[in-house]
């Protein structure tokens, strides 16, 4: 029967290894437990709460014990034995004991993190017997616990314990609780190591309300942020304040979220708004709400907000190349854009090109079934008649080629994140994403060596079109070869792309920012690559690439007008 423990009796509870999933108070929110070699317990967890195949933190008693299942580097060491103690994401072993099959589905990292409440400890020392002293701390533990966040699907963290009570009761088998109450609500913050220093994929616990400096100071403004991965702005002479990771505000309880979040900020800092920012795109939440706040709201467009953060943070203040890679974001002129090379000068942003427009068959739905993008490159190959046949297992791709062939919500898209499901799907990856992301994740593990398509791209009229290598990669059957050609020809194309641009404006600074920049390789690779031709590339440090990093951006812009 399902139990409910106070803190007293939290030396005698060692259901993980029982098999059990407990719900554990931690610092800022409720998380679930339970042994990660556990594959029946895990498969528990997975169904209780439709998790299907996103991947799990982890949690180990200290760093000898991480060595044992992922490779860690001295930068990785130092970020995850910091006080902050992020999940750090970490390439796993090869002969490693520990079967990650429930754990990280297709990927070949893991997201590490180390002990970081007493309560955490108490629980790796009641696993040890409950030793006496603190030798235990250094010598390797056996225990691994799977630590992931007690939520239900797309809602926040629960913070209080009769919530707790009433919506753990179908994931967990035991509650653990105790009486302090938790007054922020913070996720755990998650990085990983690129180009020998620290990137966010979540910025949250640890880490937030460290100000991020601003070149100058400007008006107390406020930034809203994006749709997805929200996270808000607020500034305060030239320190910039940005909120924890509050979600996708696609329901009420993350919308609830945003404002507790948002009342909390600004009567810490004690800062009355004069300016409002908010994303271009109209049908937001935080438009409509940013437009009714009462004060001068100013649309930002999402590529140049992308950018325009990095550009902060570093105190760019002269003029700049900028490259955004993502999923989506509202163009200027209305159509979904991804893949963008823009001028920034002070406010405002010129637009150079961006990548060869795609249709995006069945419109929002084709960033959740890579497979239809797959088809939009058959069709644009004139192969149309071979997206029945070759995807014969997704329902209603022997009506996609009609649906293309007439350009019926088949919107175009230059999103570089469906060009990455395009090349999952046609190497048969991934062909329907469960999480976003997945198809580009699950294609970046399976790199080993890069190569390079010959005349993979094209460039022309403002277009980076990557048609010829997508064409090769409908013919390989070995996906491993299909995923090294394509992020090898991905590198060469935009490094090309990037120094003729470079030459032209007569510019040698470049600002990276999107989604797509949380790929190890494409990162690293580009970065490299336009450093040997004389090119300086700056990538986001202080705020993740994603949606996560995009209200400073807004704030900063809106700042200068």
């Amino acid at each position: 029967s399902r139990q409910r423990f106070c803190l007293d009796g939290l030396l005698s509870i060692q259901s993980p290894i029982q098999g059990d999933i407990i719900a554990l108070k931690g610092l800022g929110g409720y998380q679930l437990i339970c042994d990660a070699r556990n594959e029946t317990t895990l498969l528990k967890l997975r169904e209780r709460k439709n998790r299907e195949t996103k991947p799990l933190a982890l949690m180990v008693a200290n760093r000898k014990s991480a060595e044992h299942i992922v490779e860690m580097s001295e930068e990785a060491q130092i970020l995850l034995e910091s006080v902050a103690r992020p999940i750090v994401l970490l390439r796993k072993k090869a002969n490693s004991l520990l079967d990650t099959a429930q754990i990280a589905p297709g990927l070949n990292h893991l997201g590490i993190m180390l002990p970081y409440t007493p309560l955490h400890y108490l629980l790796f020392n009641a696993f040890v017997g409950n030793a006496n002293g603190s030798d235990w701390l250094d010598e390797f533990q056996a225990m691994i616990l799977v630590v992931t966040s007690a939520n239900l699907g797309g809602n926040p963290l629960i913070i209080e314990d009769d919530n707790a009570e009433l919506e753990l009761k179908t994931i967990a088998d035991k509650i653990v609780s105790y009486n302090r109450q938790i007054i922020t609500r913070e996720d755990d913050a998650v990085v990983r190591v690129i180009h020998g220093a620290p990137m966010f994929i979540r910025r949250s616990r640890g880490f937030v309300p460290t100000p991020i400096q601003l070149p100058c100071a400007i008006p107390p403004t406020l930034a809203v942020g994006g749709h997805l991965k929200n996270t808000f702005c607020v500034t305060r002479g030239d320190e910039a304040f940005v909120s924890q990771h509050i979600g996708s505000l696609n329901n009420k309880a993350t919308i609830d979220f945003f404002h507790e979040s948002l009342n909390h900020l600004l009567n810490f800092l004690d800062v009355q708004p004069e300016r409002i920012a908010h994303d271009l795109h109209p049908d937001f939440y935080t438009t409509r709400f940013a437009q009714h706040y009462g004060i001068p709201a100013f649309a930002i467009q999402h590529h140049h907000a992308h950018l325009a953060s990095v550009a902060a943070e570093h105190g760019i203040q002269e003029r700049v190349l900028g490259l955004a890679l993502d999923g989506y974001g509202y163009g200027s002129n209305g159509d979904a854009w991804g893949g963008e090379l823009l001028l920034l000068e002070k406010a405002s942003f010129e637009w150079l090109g961006s990548f060869y427009p795609l249709m995006q068959p069945g419109g929002e739905i084709a960033a959740r079934e890579p497979w239809r993008m797959a088809a939009s490159v058959l069709h644009r190959l004139g192969r149309g008649n071979e997206i029945g046949k070759r995807f014969s297992n997704c329902t209603q791709a022997p009506l996609i080629h009609h649906l293309l062939d007439k350009k019926i919500n088949s919107p175009n898209t230059s999103s570089c994140g469906r060009l990455f499901d395009a090349a999952s799907a046609l190497l048969g990856v991934q062909l329907m994403s469960h999480y976003e992301g997945h198809a580009a994740m699950r294609l970046e593990s399976l790199v080993t060596q890069l190569q390079i398509v010959p005349n993979g791209w094209r460039i022309k009229d403002h277009h980076f079109d990557m048609l010829p290598t997508l064409e090769v990669l409908s013919e390989l059957d070995d996906c491993i070869a299909g995923a090294n050609l394509f992020h090898g020809t991905l590198i060469a194309g935009l490094t090309t792309w990037v120094k003729e641009i470079s030459r032209v404006r007569e510019i040698d600074m470049i600002v990276l920012s999107g989604g797509c920049f949380l790929n190890q390789i494409v990162a690293e690779g580009l970065i490299n690559a336009l450093s040997e031709s004389g090119i300086k590339a700056y990538l986001p440090r202080m705020l993740p690439p994603n949606d996560g990093g995009i209200s400073l951006g807004q704030a900063w812009i809106t700042g200068i007008l």
